[in-house]
């Protein structure tokens, strides 16, 4: 009974913690596809999470009104190519310092910890000093470039590839394979939970950059998706069923994105040894 009792109280916890985190991003849908005075309406009841007097009003005035399209395409291409080149620069630090041996190699994989905990905002503006100087400003390798190496990413892979048993390693160096080779053609294949995981964790945290855009972009041209959404609060009047379309338009893609890799997600985070 002790049993029952404890697994029955996990999951009305896990039923109520998923009802906290559901009921908002639902709230956020059903009020995308409502009337401007609809939303606030019935924000007391019930009808609050059910889409009454269902209208894609919201979409067609919230796409006129700003160029939603060529910001979110903006945010698609240069996100993926952070984590596209991430996964190739990051994946060959953490194998460097998990299976190959140099000198200063233990004060590497430090630093890589310490730079974990730095936040981001007390490099911002000397980060910003460096792109401007080299004339970057408003160009995609200010918003690229400076966010391809992560140390959290390093680190992951690292912990993912010490994993991986040296004999395999050892056979094909026999073979007469080489350190790149091996990576390319053994680790690489046997490591797809932790490139998921990676790539989802770059994904994610930079679909959702608003700062470090803001400081580097000067004018539409190279806009994300997230200073688009800005625009309607400081463009009056301010309509919150336009603001619900397409924050709409822009969160569900990376929801789906995640279900669809949520298998090796879970793989990569245990596999990695990343507890909590």
């Amino acid at each position: 009974m002790t049993d029952r009792t404890a697994k029955l109280l996990l999951n009305l916890t896990n039923i109520v913690m998923s009802i906290l985190f559901i009921t908002p991003l639902l709230w956020m849908v059903v009020s995308s596809f409502k009337p401007e005075t609809r939303i606030f309406a019935d924000l007391s009841s019930i009808k609050a999470l059910l889409p009454l007097d269902f209208t894609l009003d919201n979409y067609k005035a919230a796409f006129d009104r700003i160029p939603m399209i060529k910001y979110l395409n903006n945010s698609i291409f240069y996100v993926s190519v952070i984590a596209v080149s991430g996964l190739a620069v990051n994946s060959i630090c953490g194998y460097a310092l998990a299976k190959l041996h140099f000198k200063g190699r233990e004060f590497i994989l430090s630093a890589v910890i310490a730079l974990m905990i730095v936040p981001f905002e007390s490099i911002l503006m000397p980060l910003y000093f460096i792109v401007n100087n080299l004339q970057w400003v408003d160009t995609w390798p200010a918003l690229i470039v400076p966010f391809i190496a992560n140390s959290f990413s390093i680190f992951m892979f690292r912990q993912f590839f010490m994993d991986i048993p040296n004999e395999i390693l050892e056979s094909a160096s026999i073979d007469g394979s080489s350190t790149m080779k091996t990576f390319v053609s053994i680790v690489v294949p046997l490591s797809g939970p932790v490139f998921a995981t990676v790539f989802i964790l770059d994904f994610i945290s930079h679909w959702g950059d608003f700062m470090w855009p803001i400081l580097v972009t000067t004018g539409e041209s190279l806009r994300n998706v997230q200073l688009g959404i800005q625009t309607f609060f400081t463009l009056p009047p301010v309509f919150y069923g336009q603001i619900m379309a397409t924050l709409t338009f822009t969160t569900v893609p990376i929801i789906l994105l995640f279900l669809l890799l949520q298998k090796y997600y879970v793989q990569g985070i245990t596999s990695s040894g990343i507890k909590g």
